[in-house]
């Protein structure tokens, strides 16, 4: 039985922070869905293979190097280093944006290859790029209010509960890609 003070000792979440974890949870659920309905459909024929563009593969580097650089841009937060957090906050949002940019060519090369008359398999790709591009711009838009935020004042409070927010739905955006990026691989 916990006693008064060890219940008002107990830590509190932030309620931006259950929000975003709430939110990741329902966009796990849903890719979820659709790339189960994608596995399904694809064993019922009628189904054209997907050849992934180059530009997947970079974008996956590209991707896992920004989550890199927002973790440094965190520590470095918290070391108190703000030049460093600032560098590191730049870096990750020109791959943020590097990643979109990917991801669209990418996505338009998969595209212009695949037949859009009664395919099935095109239907299916077409709305899991669309749910993943609306991810991504999320995340790009997070980097980009993270980089104003870091570049527009000094910094007087330390919180670093933007931060947080901002790299977690990163670092899922991150998550989500690579799970789509084998998923693509192993379902062609």
């Amino acid at each position: 039985m916990m006693t008064a003070q060890e219940s008002t000792q107990r830590k509190k979440i932030n309620p931006k922070k259950f929000a975003m974890w709430i939110a990741i949870g329902s966009i796990i659920m849903m890719f979820g869905g659709l790339t189960s309905g994608y596995i399904v459909r694809r064993s019922q024929g009628n189904w054209e293979n997907i050849k992934l563009p180059v530009e997947f593969y970079i974008s996956t580097v590209v991707i896992l190097l920004s989550s890199a650089t927002l973790m440094l841009a965190l520590r470095s937060f918290r070391q108190r280093k703000m030049q460093l957090h600032r560098s590191m906050v730049g870096i990750t949002f020109a791959l943020g944006i590097t990643f979109t940019v990917l991801q669209y060519f990418g996505f338009k090369d998969l595209l212009n290859h695949m037949q859009w008359a009664d395919n099935v398999s095109f239907q299916y790709l077409i709305v899991i790029i669309l749910v993943h591009a609306l991810h991504i711009l999320g995340g790009v838009v997070a980097l980009f209010v993270l980089f104003l935020q870091t570049y527009s004042r000094n910094v007087k409070n330390y919180s670093s509960n933007a931060l947080e927010i901002a790299g977690t739905y990163w670092h899922f955006v991150d998550i989500l890609w690579i799970y789509l990026f084998i998923f693509f691989l192993t379902n062609r």
